[in-house]
């Protein structure tokens, strides 16, 4: 073991039988991505906790001689952890679950792609049709866009409806949710693009979230719409937003003219006089 200039320690594991020095406390699927050893992965994000929903990261932790199948993404780095990531096991569970995500997401490029790469283009089981898919046929029902709305946000403005194979991801009932704060937080977590959106005039709406229509804030120097009206209502009440109050209801490109002026006004004139 060692000692970094941060305070975090060195510490030795062992992937596929090579020796390798990892931060402790690490996330270890972070720590074979930075090592270059792949690990397939739709789930993670680094703003939530990790809960290893799609269990395509999964690796063989090897303990005693034994082996446990867990995800890579809810494993913490300590010394002398032993993982294997390339199984016979392992392959076989991997390729199992590609083809199920092939049947659940029959349209995302994302998992085509993903499973291409490790060798599964065709699946055994039945492909999920959902007519007029809000989702586009790309949900996985990984939950991150559940729980970035709730656990970040704060919104809980969509949730999973109804169960088993009928399970899905929309707002209650399927109606326009006033929770919703526009934010789009859930398309930026979506590992599979589903989620869908769009900026019409002066409001923003959700077109996968049952068209739940959000109004935009109005620039008043330029007049354009910029941002979702709730969501920098909530934003500029925080004390740390650090915004002078002169600028605050401001589009970011009027803000950056504001303080490029502000700069513009300091530099010498007449002779070094400023």
């Amino acid at each position: 073991m060692s000692l970094l200039g941060n305070g975090k320690r060195m510490v030795t594991v062992t992937i596929n039988k090579n020796q390798y020095l990892a931060e402790e406390g690490e996330i270890f699927l972070l720590t074979a991505n930075r090592l270059g050893i792949d690990i397939p992965h739709l789930c993670y994000e680094k703003a939530l906790e990790p809960y290893g929903a799609c269990r395509l990261c999964m690796v063989d932790v090897v303990t005693c001689g034994k082996t446990d199948m867990t995800p890579a993404c809810t494993i913490r780095v300590q010394n002398g952890l032993e993982i294997l990531t390339d199984t016979p096991q392992i392959i076989k569970h991997r390729n199992l679950l590609f083809e199920l995500y092939l049947a659940e997401a029959p349209k995302s490029e994302v998992i085509k792609e993903m499973a291409a790469k490790y060798g599964v283009t065709k699946t055994r089981f039945l492909k999920k049709i959902v007519h007029d898919d809000p989702l586009q046929g790309k949900c996985i029902l990984c939950g991150l866009c559940v729980r970035v709305c709730e656990e970040i946000m704060g919104a809980s403005a969509i949730s999973f409806i109804n169960r088993g194979p009928y399970t899905v991801i929309n707002t209650p009932f399927y109606e326009h949710n006033p929770d919703c704060e526009g934010c789009a937080a859930c398309a930026k977590v979506c590992p599979t693009n589903a989620i869908v959106f769009e900026d019409i005039g002066t409001n923003r709406v959700m077109q996968s979230w049952s068209d739940t229509t959000v109004p935009l804030m109005i620039c008043p120097e330029c007049g354009k719409p910029f941002a979702p009206q709730r969501l920098m209502e909530k934003v500029l009440t925080k004390p740390e937003s650090g915004l002078i109050e002169e600028i605050k209801d401001l589009c970011p490109e009027c803000r950056r003219k504001y303080f490029t002026l502000r700069e513009i006004r300091k530099i010498p004139t007449n002779g070094g006089q400023a």
